[in-house]
């Protein structure tokens, strides 16, 4: 975790993605953004998100490649982090956050060298509660009727390494 990230924001992230099962991972190639779903690692959030992946896949080429990367989160709330992410083959974290539900996902064991996790150093995030239905509500009139939305606090951002 960033000694430079606070306490309150971390755990207001924690809170708005722990029961979300699947985000979606959106990383740089040459011809634009692309986009895919991850199973979200069960493990607490300190301001770094951790998914497995294989060596041969896209995504993993495109971190080497450009590690900016954007990843979703889509449930009671909506939430979009901005990282900078980087590959780990490290044997002891990937036996931490493996599960037998992987085995089958990726038809092999953490030990296989062609597995490797990239974890994801969040940097800022931006939410939306969907809690509150007359923010909403009056979010969507204003947009609609080409009025600002900014009154109507639907959404916050929190800078994670400012």
């Amino acid at each position: 975790m960033s000694n430079m990230m606070k306490q309150e924001e971390v755990e207001t992230l924690r809170e708005l993605i722990k029961d979300i099962d699947t985000a979606m991972l959106t990383t740089v190639t040459e011809e634009g953004l692309v986009s895919r779903p991850m199973k979200t690692q069960e493990v607490e959030f300190d301001g770094d998100l951790w998914f497995f992946t294989k060596k041969e896949t896209n995504k993993y080429e495109e971190i080497l490649h450009d590690q900016d990367v954007n990843v979703t989160y889509a449930g009671k709330s909506y939430v979009s982090v901005r990282g900078r992410a980087e590959i780990v083959n490290d044997l002891d974290k990937k036996k931490e956050l493996w599960n037998k539900a992987y085995e089958k996902i990726m038809q092999t064991s953490y030990d296989n060298p062609n597995v490797v996790l990239i974890k994801v150093k969040a940097e800022a995030a931006e939410y939306w509660e969907t809690g509150n239905f007359t923010k909403k509500i009056a979010f969507f009139y204003k947009r609609m009727t080409g009025q600002s939305s900014k009154s109507t606090d639907v959404n916050e951002t929190i800078e994670l390494n400012k």
